[in-house]
């Protein structure tokens, strides 16, 4: 295997106006990440699923060569494979549950999805997550025996899901990844509720889901080609606020910096910092209009999650019978897939792990005053007793209310407390991050209920 590397670059500290900077612009360690992605891998993983026939949920389970049974195992195979070349790195295992009596599931059906854990070395209890979905469908959405190829809607995801396990097995962390590759998203994101109820009922501390559905098609039905935009859904306030916390956020703000924001926010940024020709979208909504993915039952559950995709769909190739009509192809079909895209997709959640879970957990507690002052001052908790020593120190940000992005930044050293004087509480939003001794940042905490990734 491939010898076990870690990030080595030191932060100073002092003043900076820049960008949103989630680690060091040369750091070589998240470069060479992003060019490890293989396409050839990605193109023949996901030319394996299609060559499953169909995924469909309620297909054959007893084959090993069709059906979403032979699938499932042959995902779980990948990933074994993948932990015996880091020696054993990933936790592997199945997770499953009896769905019944529902819209699209009628009859008791196992939903079973794969589940691959690389612990981390000094916070493990803390979890990013990146996910694909395993299931396919035609037009008839309880059509279980047609050939449901499934080329992009969403083989594209598990390949890219197993491709980012293999490029960062090949190195530790401070923080927990996991790599799922979900069932049952087609029949109801049946897959994504039951690991979402599972980590809430094991204390999973989950600061990102990273859902990825449809990352291979750059041909739009509105007649645009384009292999360098991708789009980054994210809600905003969270689905757990209360009453209360609403009230005080009408007074205080983070309509638009929930977690999830802020989650995409980081991710825009490692796009502009380490994947060339990718220029990525944040979209303030769950998922596209209407519609859903596999992130909700996460957010759900008030954990942070967004949905990483292509900009312009194909609907031609969405759910659809094989067939030709009136000089049209339908069907998900594997020459359909830009492979270039999908690993430079894939190469951008792999970098946006890596980051994540190399850098200390977010801020926990962050509050804010200033009111009828000229100044502003933010507070947090101190890191746990197993982050203190990685920990170097904070780094305030803050940017104007009509701002997308972070404009500016303080780096403030290991303290729990930090006043910027002359600047006016009234006219920025601001939020803090945490930052780790090689430069690694979380992504940016806004004050109060509103932003806060959670303990």
């Amino acid at each position: 295997m491939t010898a076990l590397r870690r990030s080595g670059i030191a932060i100073g500290v002092g003043f900076v106006v820049t960008a949103f900077a989630p680690a060091q612009a040369n750091d070589q360690h998240l470069h060479d990440i992003a060019k490890a992605v293989s396409a050839e891998r990605i193109e023949r993983d996901i030319t394996q699923l299609v060559n499953f026939g169909t995924r469909h949920t309620l297909s054959e389970t007893a084959s090993e060569t069709r059906g979403i049974g032979a699938a499932r195992r042959w995902i779980k195979a990948e990933f074994e494979r993948i932990s015996e070349d880091c020696g054993g790195c990933l936790e592997v295992y199945f997770q499953s549950d009896v769905i019944a009596d529902e819209p699209r599931i009628p009859d008791a059906t196992e939903v079973v999805s794969v589940i691959a854990v690389q612990r981390g070395t000094i916070d493990p209890s803390r979890y990013v997550i990146m996910s694909g979905d395993i299931d396919s469908r035609v037009s008839d959405v309880m059509d279980a025996t047609a050939d449901a190829p499934g080329a992009n809607d969403n083989a594209s995801g598990v390949a890219g899901t197993l491709e980012a396990a293999r490029v960062l097995s090949q190195y530790q962390f401070a923080g927990t990844i996991v790599y799922a590759a979900l069932a049952g998203e087609e029949q109801g994101l049946f897959g994504g509720k039951i690991m979402a109820a599972q980590a809430q009922r094991d204390g999973w501390r989950i600061k990102a889901v990273l859902n990825n559905d449809m990352i291979g098609n750059v041909e739009g039905i509105n007649g645009v080609i384009d292999n360098t935009s991708a789009r980054i859904f994210a809600e905003g306030t969270r689905m757990t606020e209360t009453e209360d916390e609403a009230r005080r956020r009408r007074f205080t703000g983070g309509e638009v910096d929930s977690p999830s924001r802020n989650l995409a926010r980081y991710i825009d940024t490692m796009a502009d910092r380490y994947i060339p020709n990718l220029d990525t979208m944040v979209v303030y909504r769950l998922d596209r209009f209407g519609r859903g993915g596999h992130h909700r039952p996460f957010n759900d559950l008030g954990y942070p999650g967004v949905r990483i995709m292509e900009t312009n769909e194909n609907y031609h190739r969405q759910h659809q019978d094989l067939r030709e009509e009136n000089g049209i192809t339908y069907g998900d079909t594997l020459d359909g897939v830009d492979f270039d895209y999908a690993a430079k997709l894939t190469a951008l959640n792999a970098v946006s792990l890596a980051a994540m879970s190399w850098a200390p957990s977010p801020p926990a507690g962050v509050s804010i005053e200033g009111a009828v002052r000229p100044s502003t001052t933010l507070r947090w908790q101190a890191a746990s007793a197993a982050e203190q020593a990685h920990v170097a120190g904070y780094k305030i940000y803050w940017r104007h209310t009509d701002a997308p992005n972070w404009e500016y930044s303080r780096e403030v050293g290991k303290v729990t407390e930090y006043t910027l004087e002359n600047i006016v509480i009234d006219n920025y939003f601001f939020g803090v991050a945490s930052v780790s001794h090689d430069g690694m940042e979380s992504p940016v905490v806004f004050p109060g209920a509103a932003g806060a990734f959670g303990e």
